[in-house]
This record gives C-alpha cells, structure tokens and sequence, in this order.
C-alpha cells in the first residue's frame, strides 16, 4: 500500500513554512521601528488554518487556472493595532514585535519536534519496528 506523506506528516510542513514567513515578517516589523509611518503586520494563523483543508485536493474548473496551492508568501498579512500609536504614524511596538519573534521561534522548533516525531514514526513503521 503507498504511504502518502501529505497525508502522513499532517499540517506540520505548512506549520513550518507559516512559521517562516511569519519570521519574516516579526522582522521587518523590528527593522522598521524608527521608519515614520510604517505600520506593524502580522500573519492571522486562525484565518490561514480555517482555509485549509488537507484532505480535499483543489479543483480546477477552467484550464486557464493555476495548479497547486498557494504558498506562505500568498498568505495574507493583517496591519498589527498598536496598544500606544507613535505621533510620526508608525505603529511598530519593539516591545510587542520582539515578544512575538521569541513566541514564533519557540513554535517554530516544537513544530520541528512534532514532524521530526512523525518521520521517526513513519521510518519505524516501514522498517518494522
């Protein structure tokens, strides 16, 4: 019988790559702190998660459609509401950025451990274990 990684890994690999852009963005939220009317984004896991459905493979209705599924970087970004507005218009708050950052890099390795523990599952299965 095959084994479908997809399948087999779950939501752990678009976990990662959520986590990732989401990095991404903690950063440029931290870099641009001092830049007079940026304004602070963040990624919406709620929203992205209630979109996807592993089990139910995309459909195309016209051949002039794109195949696969959209990747981290079509993830819609959210403008972050600050608790404390600076007067200059920017609304990064290093304070809340850096919590943030630290909060994703910790979620970001037990998402790690998670798929590193389903692969040593998957290798133990196939070898018999």
């Amino acid at each position: 019988m095959p084994i479908n990684l997809d399948t087999a890994l779950g939501v752990h690999p678009l976990m990662l790559r959520l986590r990732t852009r989401r990095a991404e963005v903690l950063a440029a939220n931290i870099a641009n702190a001092d830049t007079p009317h940026y304004k602070a984004r963040d990624v919406d896991f709620r929203q992205v998660l209630s979109q996807v459905n592993p089990g139910v493979p995309l459909e195309r209705t016209n051949p002039a459609h794109m195949t696969g599924s959209p990747g981290p970087d079509a993830v819609p970004l959210a403008y972050r509401i600050p608790l404390q507005p600076a007067l200059d218009g920017n609304t990064v708050e290093p304070q809340v950025e850096k919590a943030a950052f630290m909060d994703n890099a910790l979620r970001y390795q037990a998402s790690l451990r998670f798929l590193d523990g389903k692969v040593k599952s998957i290798l133990s299965a196939l070898r018999g274990e």
